[in-house]
């Protein structure tokens, strides 16, 4: 851990795992920014790396207001957090997000953090999400030679229309996970899924525990579709619930569709939507929300069909002349 100082935003460089006390700063700036935006500005897999006790993949830098700027009516001095998923083993580009306080905003935060990070890492191997396509992160990007490099949308859907019946194809049935039986099974059927997606298609046994530990993690809502002689997996619909925070009330979300190559054409995939989505009426969720790129039309297609229109987007940056992973 060291400090580096500046005028008038200290940046405090973390590598690994925040001790608690900075790690509920992170927290309540991340809170203030959502509700101000109503976006959350750091994605689940950020979260789940900055509870980890891995000191390798991350680099934590935090800005802190000094005495005679700091607004008393905010939980925190904390005024801006730049947290870079640092590339793992194969990997070829880091993940950086950045936020800033609300109450520091337009007054230099997030030049100073980029500035500071250029102490650590190289900026051409990094990607950055603004998530929400914010126009200060748009500007932010552009002083340092970002550019987009690619979209995901959030679709939403407000009303619980009358879905379609969920029609399987022959032999094959749907069940919740178990925990203690499934994990293995689902990580082969989700790196086979996805092949081609640049986080999900890693997602390792320890990423997998990490969300199951969550509080909204709820097997019955863990949808799989299996193969009824053998119990293979072929696909799945997790979803999850996001409680309400503040005045945003809460919202299911089809958290990850996934088909293995082997059932993918049969249905099965909009089959799994459908049944997860009723899973989440079901559940009171009337609101709906997802993630999806917005290249993936055959994804784009079906959501529509289903009621879901753009919400927002989530966009990432990277060096000009890049594409996106």
């Amino acid at each position: 851990m060291s400090a580096q100082t500046s005028a008038e935003w200290p940046v405090l460089s973390i590598k690994g795992s925040p001790d608690p006390e900075v790690l509920g700063d992170i927290r309540a700036l991340t809170d203030a920014a959502s509700e101000a935006d109503g976006n959350p500005p750091l994605s689940e897999q950020t979260w789940v790396n900055l509870k980890s006790v891995d000191p390798d993949n991350l680099l934590v830098l935090a800005s802190y207001a000094g005495e005679e700027r700091s607004d008393p009516s905010t939980a925190t001095s904390l005024a801006g957090v730049a947290v870079v998923n640092l590339p793992a083993h194969g990997e070829s580009n880091g993940v950086l997000e950045l936020v800033v306080h609300p109450t520091y905003r337009n007054q230099g935060v997030g030049t100073g953090l980029v500035a500071a990070l250029q102490e650590h890492t190289d900026l051409p191997a990094l990607k950055a999400w603004s998530h929400g396509d914010h126009e200060g992160a748009a500007k932010l990007a552009g002083r340092f030679g970002f550019a987009p490099v690619r979209e995901l949308w959030r679709m939403r859907l407000t009303h619980a229309p009358q879905l379609p019946d969920v029609v399987l194809p022959d032999g094959v049935s749907i069940r919740a996970f178990v925990p203690g039986k499934d994990e293995q099974a689902w990580l082969a059927a989700n790196a086979a899924a996805f092949a081609y997606h640049p986080e999900q298609g890693s997602t390792t046994l320890a990423d997998l525990q990490a969300r199951m530990a969550e509080d909204w993690f709820d097997p019955a809502g863990f949808l799989l579709a299996v193969r009824n002689n053998d119990d293979a997996l072929l696909g799945f619909h997790w979803t999850k619930v996001h409680p309400r925070t503040g005045t945003h009330p809460s919202i299911g979300e089809v958290y990850v569709v996934g088909v293995t190559p082997e059932a993918q054409g049969t249905g099965l995939g909009k089959a799994l939507t459908i049944a997860g989505m009723k899973h989440l009426h079901e559940q009171g969720q009337q609101a709906i929300m997802l993630y999806v790129d917005a290249d993936n039309e055959a994804a784009v297609a079906l959501y529509r069909k289903l009621g879901f229109t753009r919400w927002d987007t989530d966009v990432m940056y990277g060096p000009a002349g890049t594409e996106g992973s």
